[in-house]
């Protein structure tokens, strides 16, 4: 008798979109395999930046609104807390090991970090103006914040929450990224209608790539870059080797987050004019779908969950 593998029974699960729409005050979970909502949870504040923690276990929204970073239970769509972190949350990122979120304060100048079990807020560090999008490498020893108003990315040491350094990039960078590897980081700089690259363990700015008009964040995928260009409605899609131009892609209304599947085949982009994550082939360059979300959507951050296998 032939016996089959025992987790031939459980099949891997999909991926699963977290969806900040900032007008409704909603999240909207959308399963990526069939490309439903399949729920939503009322988040008051205005939501705007997500991050999903790298285990999948729980998803971390910032509300600017609401002054607070609301953390849940991803599997059970449930809320754990709410903590009041005070000034204008709006980027959010979590370490590798799921423990500590960190909240960027728009008008504190400045990061808060919180306790992801209980949501006690365990001290903050000082940044450039306006700290936006953020980002820690995959080994938790640093986060990087894009500090739009002054065109700098603040270097942050975790184990100490330390600022011991700054990276001057181009004009009102937002979005920043990191790769895998943990070498190189990306910002999408909203003024400047182009992307900086960043050596992290130099500290140096690299390159700039031109993309379109007013870019707000960026996803990695297939070794190329996937940058939303909020005025121009498309993706701009560089390659991450050469750094040279691929394509566009024309998406919904202004664009605004992206994020990537776990397997890197397909990218999701947040359109805030058509209330739409489209749904982006990361080879082929086609859009292959659009799904409907609840007004608004922004999804700054990480947004995927890839549950546990």
């Amino acid at each position: 008798m032939l016996l089959l593998p025992f987790l031939a029974a459980f099949p891997a699960r999909p991926d699963e979109a977290f969806v900040t729409s900032q007008p409704a005050e909603m999240l909207s979970i959308v399963d990526l395999d069939t490309r439903k909502v399949v729920a939503t949870l009322s988040i008051p504040g205005k939501p705007a930046g997500i991050a999903v923690s790298p285990d999948g276990r729980r998803a971390f929204v910032t509300s600017p609104d609401g002054r607070a970073l609301t953390i849940l239970d991803a599997a059970a769509r449930t809320v754990t807390a709410r903590v009041d972190v005070g000034g204008g949350p709006v980027g959010v990122a979590v370490l590798p090991s799921g423990e500590v979120a960190y909240v960027a304060d728009w008008y504190g100048a400045r990061v808060v970090a919180v306790e992801a079990a209980s949501g006690r807020i365990l001290g903050t560090v000082e940044t450039g103006l306006s700290p936006s999008g953020l980002a820690v490498t995959p080994d938790g020893a640093l986060l990087l914040s894009a500090d739009r108003d002054s065109d700098a990315v603040s270097v942050i040491d975790t184990a100490s929450l330390k600022r011991v350094g700054e990276i001057k990039v181009g004009s009102r960078p937002f979005g920043v990224t990191i790769d895998a590897a943990g070498a190189r980081a990306y910002t999408a700089n909203v003024a400047s209608n182009d992307v900086s690259v960043i050596d992290i363990a130099t500290r140096q700015l690299i390159a700039t790539v031109t993309v379109g008009e007013r870019p707000y964040a960026v996803a990695l995928a297939q070794g190329r870059a996937f940058v939303t260009n909020q005025y121009a409605g498309t993706l701009s899609v560089f390659d991450l080797d050469t750094l040279e131009p691929i394509g566009t892609v024309a998406v919904g209304e202004y664009p605004e987050g992206i994020a990537a599947s776990s397997d890197g085949a397909f990218v999701y982009v947040a359109n805030w004019e058509t209330n739409t994550l489209s749904v982006v082939d990361a080879r082929t360059l086609k859009l292959v779908d659009d799904i409907v979300v609840a007004d608004g959507p922004r999804a700054f951050g990480a947004f995927i969950r890839a549950p546990s296998r």
